[in-house]
């Protein structure tokens, strides 16, 4: 791939840096443009998948990637009045993903590509034109407002759900995100609740109404409180902890509910926001392509989005190496590579959906009734006794 081909990746989350990272890699010349003034740092729970790491791994960032899994972690359910059982949670599924900060993937891609590829704060693309040879792209400095054109050879859309070159290339949002009908609200607790240990993960799963509270072995747990309302835009009219204390009314798990929105209310930040899929019959459009929740989003319930975002980034490099002469069709390779894990996982989301947040009582019944056999015969397991 020859030297002098220059691509402006647009956001600086997982998938942008793991894209700058990449294409750094292979020989290209990235550009990082990310509105916010600085790098964000923190986040909440994030499962880091086999697959993930492997992508990781070819980054030549797993290595420096601080894993926080407890050693002998333990999840326990817990019922309106507090009373707790054994079950099993997110780190005990299918691959065993390891538990980390959204923040601490992202620290060790920035450090893989800090002082070697150019990043530029508080810039975003207001206008995006594509010729034959090149796509043009008018970048704003947002503190100043003054505007720029620039031409490059790719344009990676990298920058979330309601991506800015989703809409430019692709059109409104409106047309590719579809709704789950739920609302994600995640923060980092100040400490473990009140009667649980820093290792346990605690699981407060009724009817429409969900609090999770996942460990790591040295930070503070996450807490995510998950509903399901088919009025999305009246969630955003007050205050996320007082809309959650109505909402988690008369589920208080013993005082859990209650401590975590303390918490909320003294934290520095936390994601308070719908639950949406994104569907694109094609994520490439010429010179521009989108990549992770710009391309995909999966959601939170699916536990693979920052898996995703890596395993994209390495595709299109390894598609853009494997074609240099046709920037199509190494973005045709891309898609073609990415379609079957994509559908997979957006399909499997709505599954593991109902495990995070039951939509009706007679689910919450049945999700009740198979973790509990799931997790007697996993504790079998353990003890070396016959299932």
């Amino acid at each position: 791939m020859p030297t002098s081909r220059k691509a402006l990746v647009v956001g600086l989350g997982i998938a942008g840096l793991a894209t700058a990272a990449r294409l750094h890699e292979i020989g290209w010349t990235p550009v990082v443009v990310e509105r916010t003034p600085q790098r964000r740092t923190g986040g909440y729970f994030v499962g880091l998948f086999p697959r993930g790491a492997q992508a990781a791994e070819e980054l030549g960032v797993l290595a420096t990637m601080h894993l926080r899994t407890p050693a002998d972690h333990r999840t326990w359910a817990v019922d309106a009045n507090g009373a707790r059982v054994r079950s099993i949670g997110f780190l005990d599924q299918p691959g065993h993903p390891d538990g980390v900060l959204r923040g601490d993937i992202e620290a060790a891609l920035w450090e893989k590509i800090e002082g070697r590829v150019e990043v530029r704060f508080g810039t975003e693309p207001v206008a995006i034109e594509q010729t034959t040879g090149t796509a043009r792209v008018t970048l704003r400095d947002n503190a100043s407002g003054a505007t720029s054109e620039e031409d490059y050879d790719l344009v990676v859309g990298a920058d979330g759900l309601r991506s800015t070159v989703r809409r430019l290339v692709f059109g409104p949002h409106e047309r590719f995100m579809r709704s789950m009908h739920a609302i994600i609200c995640a923060y980092s607790l100040e400490h473990q609740v009140t009667g649980y240990g820093d290792h346990e993960q605690v699981v407060i799963a009724a009817p429409r109404r969900a609090l999770w509270i996942f460990p790591f072995r040295d930070h503070p747990p996450t807490a995510l409180f998950t509903y399901r309302t088919r009025e999305e835009d009246r969630q955003f009219r007050g205050d996320h902890a007082d809309v959650l204390a109505g909402r988690f009314a008369g589920l208080d798990a013993g005082g859990i509910v209650t401590q975590a929105l303390a918490d909320l209310r003294r934290a520095p930040q936390a994601l308070f926001d719908s639950v949406h899929q994104v569907r694109m019959p094609r994520w490439h459009r010429d010179r521009v392509v989108l990549i992770g929740d710009a391309a995909w989003c999966m959601t939170l319930f699916s536990g693979m989005g920052a898996s995703s975002g890596m395993i994209g980034a390495v595709a299109l490099g390894d598609a853009l190496a494997g074609s240099p002469e046709s920037i199509g069709s190494a973005l045709d390779a891309y898609e073609q590579e990415m379609r079957p894990l994509i559908r997979k996982h957006q399909a499997l989301a709505y599954v593991k959906a109902q495990l995070f947040v039951p939509s009706n009582r007679a689910v919450a019944l049945l999700r009740a009734a198979l973790l509990k056999i799931v997790s007697r015969r996993r504790l079998h397991a353990w003890i070396g006794q016959p299932s």
